[in-house]
Parts: structure tokens; C-alpha cells; sequence
């Protein structure tokens, strides 16, 4: 009998969303994509959840609202793992990834998606990372405080470019998270914005979900000199399984396991495979026919398996290449 390729990984999914307003039970397999029980089930080590703050006004009112909003959220993502043992465990470290993983139970990471949480207080980001936020996804779609975003937002009257990429405050905000080791997300900013974290960021800065663009033209997308400059400083890129991401115009019938390992193998061959892994965006859009659920990850293994990708490879991609990454911050943030 054929070996399973996902037995022995440690998987982190790098992209979930959770509920909101908070509602379905993350302790129950229900109807949400990722909950306790189907982590369980399709072996995935630890899920990096998120609390996504959507863009509002960049006024004092609007940054108060948000800041608010992650907090409450970042609660919810903490009683995923209640004292009593009952649930996952809190996992803001690399060390405490792979020790829940040991323990056999699920590692819970809290992230923030959008930098409109911070507002324009960098006293917000130390109170992140004491609660353990371990990354920042630097801007939602429409413009914010830090930089440009890849889709402005007419509704917000958003010009097509705010900044020309980074703002003076976001570059203060990139030299922060790198002091506290808090990694920087570039999912959903614009070109200029990422190209500028790369170049400032003291740590490789990563897409926590996002695909090729060369693949499928999508303004999310990241293109090949985008690719290069993460390849080049060691930082890396979470293929995303939302179908429109995948392939251009598609939806979740369209596409597959196959459609998500062509993205995977367009990084691998483009930089190396230490610059690739998985952040499904599930509960937030992401979905593909025969990948539904974090119950469904060993099908896309068995995929990556079937196209030459053996065990060692298998784990950078499934989690070795994240942790590798924490590592970095967690030392830089040390020394």
C-alpha cells in the first residue's frame, strides 16, 4: 500500500478568517471551512487566524473603530485555546508551533489583516505583539495610514496612488514590526508599497496569501519582479486557493488541487522552493473544488506528491518555509 505524502508534516495554513460578528463554533466541525475538528482531521498543524479589519475612513474616529475591532477579534482568536486545554493552543513562536504540534494539538496564530488596525499609533503594535500577533498584512484593499494598496477604493475616494507606495508613517510602522517581530505581509498591497517593504524591511518580508500573476492577471497577484526581489531576500509567498486568483474569471467548480500546485511549481521553478507555501484564505473566499476545507489538505499533497515533490520539499512548502521565516524575526527582534 501506497504511503500517505501528508503523514509526518507539519502544516500551517497561513491564511483563515474567522466569523464576524463572532458566531460559529470553531470547537464543532460546522459549516465554517476551518474549525478545530477539521484541522484535525486533514492534519493541519497550526492556522494562522485572522483578524481583517475592512478599510473605513482614515480619520481619528475611523482608526479608533478599527483598532477596536482587532482587538475584540484577537480576544475571539485567543479563546481558541482556553486555559482548560479543551481546544487548540496559543502558538506565537515558532518553538510553540512545533511543541503543539508534539502535543498533537492545534496551533492557534494570531494575525491581523489590514494595518488600518494600527491607525496612526505605533504604541498599537506593541500591544499586538503581546498578544501575540505574529504578522500584519500591511494594507486591505483601499489606501491606508501606512501605503498604497493594490485596489484603491472609489467609495473611500481613493486617487489611484496615495503615497507612491509606502508612507512616511509606514516606514516607521515596517522598522517597528521588525523590533517586535512581527513579520510584514504584503498580500493586497501595491507594487510600489511591497517593492519598498522588501527594500526596508530589516527581515524578509512575505505574501500571506496570494498568487502568480503570470499565471492569472489579477491586480492581487504578484508578477515576476515581484517574485525575484522576495527571492532574492529570503522572504516568501503563500499561495492562495481563491479560485478568480487562480485562474482568471474562475470560480470554485473551476478550479483544483492541480491549478493551485501550478502556482506552487511557478514559484518553485522561478526562485527555489524555499520561497513557497500554502495560505488558503479560507472562510474568506478561498475554495476550490477538491480542497474545501482544511479537512481536504492531504489532497493537495498528494497532488504536489504526484508531481515529484518528496518529503523534505513537502514540509518547506506545508510549514518549514514559514517557520524558517518566524525564526528570522524572532532573532532579529532578540538581538
Amino acid at each position: 500500500m501506497m504511503s500517505d505524502p501528508h503523514d509526518g508534516i507539519l502544516a500551517i495554513d497561513t491564511h483563515v478568517d474567522i466569523p464576524w460578528p463572532p458566531g460559529l463554533s470553531v470547537f464543532e466541525d460546522g459549516p465554517r471551512c476551518v474549525d478545530l475538528p477539521k484541522m484535525r482531521r486533514g492534519r493541519i498543524a497550526a492556522t494562522c487566524f485572522v483578524a481583517y479589519v475592512p478599510q473605513g475612513p482614515r480619520d481619528a474616529a475611523g482608526h479608533q473603530a478599527a483598532t477596536a475591532r482587532a482587538r475584540a477579534m484577537l480576544d475571539e482568536i485567543a479563546a481558541m485555546a482556553p486555559a482548560d486545554g479543551s481546544g487548540g493552543v496559543l502558538a506565537p513562536s515558532a518553538a510553540a508551533i512545533e511543541a503543539a504540534y508534539q502535543a498533537g494539538r492545534p496551533g492557534i496564530v494570531p494575525v491581523i489583516e489590514n494595518g488600518y488596525a494600527v491607525g496612526t499609533d505605533l504604541a498599537n503594535l506593541d500591544e499586538f505583539a503581546a498578544r501575540g500577533v505574529r504578522y500584519i498584512t500591511l494594507t486591505h484593499n483601499g489606501h491606508n495610514a501606512i501605503g498604497d494598496a493594490a485596489i484603491p477604493l472609489p467609495s473611500l475616494d481613493d486617487p489611484p496612488a496615495l503615497y507612491g507606495g509606502l508612507s512616511d508613517f509606514g516606514q516607521a510602522v515596517v522598522a517597528r514590526m521588525n523590533a517586535l517581530g512581527i513579520l510584514v505581509d504584503i498580500s493586497h498591497t501595491a507594487k510600489t508599497t511591497m517593492l519598498q517593504a522588501v527594500a526596508r524591511s530589516r527581515v524578509p518580508v512575505f505574501a500571506s496569501h496570494s498568487c502568480v500573476r503570470a499565471l492569472c492577471e489579477h491586480k492581487r497577484n504578484l508578477d515576476d519582479e515581484q517574485l525575484d526581489a522576495l527571492g532574492a531576500t529570503g522572504g516568501l509567498v503563500q499561495i492562495t486557493i481563491v479560485s478568480n486568483f487562480l485562474r482568471p474569471k474562475a470560480r470554485t467548480q473551476d478550479v483544483s488541487v492541480a491549478d493551485i500546485a501550478d502556482h506552487v511549481d511557478y514559484v518553485v521553478n522561478r526562485i527555489g522552493i524555499d520561497h513557497v507555501g500554502i495560505g488558503t484564505d479560507f472562510d474568506g473566499g478561498g475554495e476550490v473544488r477538491d480542497f474545501r476545507n482544511a479537512a481536504e489538505a492531504p489532497a493537495l499533497t498528494a497532488e504536489l506528491a504526484r508531481r515529484g515533490y518528496g518529503h523534505a520539499e513537502l514540509q518547506k512548502i506545508w510549514g518549514g518555509n514559514f517557520l524558517r521565516l518566524l525564526r528570522q524575526a524572532e532573532t532579529f527582534a532578540a538581538g
